[in-house]
């Protein structure tokens, strides 16, 4: 090794110490830890199973913005580290019929993605997917599933929660829904962004363009190229929580998309062939635990909430 890549490694060495020995660390990884443990008790109670993440896989989540692929080859073949459990999600929901999964992703962001305070490209989100439920259904079990969550963070985690000075807020009402080109036309390019800060509750963006997401989900019959989806926004600024909607189970249809996107087949083929065979329709989401733990503790930084963080463009222990 190197003199200058030894200082280097020295130091993020000492930089991980001194991050596991921060205050608002220790409070932080253990509300993660809470809510990780309440969604789990959540999503058991109300019928859910529970199965192991996928870690490497021959099939991965395509996602609609630029990453770096991570790639292994392996026994004549490759595998690509997972990026989501999306196409895993919609094969062991055919006979499992409701899961969830603490599943490990990586996503290896662009560098200028380490300057926005939420993203890591090592994270956890919690994947869930029901068969046969429409998207207002996975509305309302997300939306029962954060108050249950908030309402066990304020009775079992409040020593932790008031080291940041923040209550867990108490959503009653249904959270309001826009429309995703409504959103886009009303407020530009930062509309997230934009609803985000001037919302005191999560909102949920609804009716997603099928330009602005993978072709793996769901079309209304009477409004081509607009998808059965949901992201839901937290307030205060936070932004993204959630990303989900209703899949494809159609062959022609999921063919049609792959061209549409400009894929090809023998990219998915792992997942064409289970369509080949036949599937029924599910829907899902996904719901990123940091992202969780950074909007309940109200932190600047994403990295605060994990032990280990990894920020795009750093190489971190």
């Amino acid at each position: 090794m190197q003199k200058s890549e030894f200082e280097y490694v020295r130091n993020e060495v000492q930089k991980s110490r001194e991050h596991l020995s921060d205050e608002t660390v220790i409070r932080a990884v253990k509300i993660q830890s809470d809510i990780r443990n309440y969604a789990a008790r959540f999503l058991r109670d109300s019928g859910y199973v529970e199965i192991p993440p996928v870690i490497i896989s021959p099939l991965t989540d395509p996602l609609n913005h630029p990453v770096v692929d991570p790639k292994i080859g392996s026994y004549g073949g490759y595998f690509w580290l997972t990026k989501s459990m999306i196409f895993h999600k919609q094969i062991a929901v055919q006979t499992l019929k409701k899961i969830f999964i603490m599943s490990p992703n990586i996503r290896l962001e662009m560098e200028e993605k380490q300057l926005t305070g939420r993203h890591l490209y090592e994270f956890t989100q919690i994947d869930i997917e029901a068969l046969e439920h429409s998207r207002e259904e996975m509305i309302t079990l997300a939306e029962n599933m954060i108050r249950h969550v908030m309402k066990l963070l304020g009775k079992e985690s409040a020593q932790d929660l008031k080291f940041f000075g923040r209550t867990p807020p108490d959503f009653r009402d249904k959270f309001r829904q826009v429309k995703y080109l409504d959103a886009q036309r009303e407020y530009g390019d930062q509309f997230e962004k934009a609803i985000s800060e001037s919302s005191t509750e999560p909102v949920w963006l609804v009716d997603i363009p099928l330009s602005a997401r993978e072709f793996y989900d769901r079309e209304y019959d009477d409004q081509p190229g607009i998808l059965k989806d949901m992201d839901l926004l937290w307030p205060e600024g936070f932004e993204e929580a959630i990303s989900g909607g209703e899949r494809e189970f159609k062959l022609d249809r999921i063919l049609e998309r792959v061209r549409k996107k400009g894929q090809t087949e023998d990219q998915f083929k792992w997942f064409i062939e289970l369509a080949r065979m036949g599937i029924k329709p599910s829907a899902g989401f996904g719901i990123g635990v940091e992202r969780f733990a950074r909007y309940v503790c109200g932190l600047d930084r994403i990295e605060m909430v994990t032990p280990f963080p990894k920020v795009p463009g750093k190489v971190s222990l």
